[in-house]
């Protein structure tokens, strides 16, 4: 008798992370990341950050929380895999007359020796990784034994975990793979980090979305913010009026301002892993 084994062939991470770059480099990402600054400052006093640290952003985006570090002091090291966002964070750099050091780099293969830094920082960023044991297991190398991992990850039950959701009912994502907001989850967390931890510690944040209608949102994240931009490229004009219908819907259900402007909450959760 022979038996047949079925195997689910893993997902092709490298072509993964091709096209996700082509997506965050699509739009202006800085337009919607300079909004989000306020979770780099939080961030850096949840880390309890110290002058001096020898500091890495990990998937920095246009550099809230590299900005965050430098303003108190650290060495930082700010890496993306989109040259163009980090341009953007050594302009604002410049602007304030801080030093920092940046690096294109990918999250899954960080060109820095074991123990290198003091602490590492992510908002919002190394969530998106396709490979999530592995961008977390180079987050861990990369910190000294008793250093600290510092995370703002979107919630799944988030506005912006349901408009994750809502885009990839449109333009479906690889198969195979974790959604990001389950970085989000402090099981999630526990199953990346818990062998490498010392300690894990959890606290539940809000980030605000101010804008003057669901419209005006609308518009600014379609031309500024890749997978939304992207989303609308990939459809035909059925789809892109579908779509528009299901953001604005999705907006005026967390609207908490009324009909006169837009203000809309998304929960994040703020994490603190202080490596073992």
């Amino acid at each position: 008798m022979t038996t047949t084994i079925e195997r689910s062939e893993s997902p092709d991470f490298e072509a993964i992370k091709a096209r996700q770059q082509a997506t965050w480099a699509t739009g202006d990402y800085g337009r919607i990341g300079i909004q989000l600054q306020l979770s780099g400052e939080s961030l850096c006093e949840a880390v309890d950050l110290r002058a001096g640290d020898r500091v890495i952003d990990v998937c920095a985006g246009n550099g809230n929380a590299t900005l965050a570090a430098a303003r108190r002091y650290a060495d930082v090291t700010s890496t993306d895999y989109v040259p163009e966002l980090l341009a953007q964070t050594r302009r604002r750099a410049e602007a304030e007359g801080l030093t920092v050091e940046t690096r294109v780099a990918d999250a899954e293969r960080l060109p820095f020796e074991d123990g290198a830094f003091d602490v590492a920082l992510s908002t919002y960023g190394v969530m998106f990784s396709p490979d999530q044991p592995r961008a977390a297991a180079e987050l861990v190398r990369v910190v000294r034994s008793g250093g600290r991992i510092g995370l703002a990850n979107w919630t799944p039950d988030s506005f912006v975990g349901e408009l994750l959701r809502l885009v990839s009912g449109f333009v479906a994502p690889p198969a195979g793979l974790q959604p990001p907001a389950a970085w989000g989850t402090e099981t999630r967390l526990v199953e990346l980090f818990g062998p490498h931890a010392s300690g894990i510690r959890t606290a539940r944040r809000q980030h605000v979305f101010r804008y003057r209608s669901a419209a005006h949102w609308i518009e600014v994240f379609r031309r500024f913010y890749g997978p939304v931009h992207r989303a609308f490229a990939a459809l035909d004009e059925a789809g892109q009026k579908a779509l528009h219908a299901a953001l604005a819907e999705l907006l005026e259900r967390h609207n908490v301002a009324g009909s006169d402007s837009l203000v809309v909450p998304s929960d994040y959760l703020e994490v603190v892993i202080t490596r073992a």
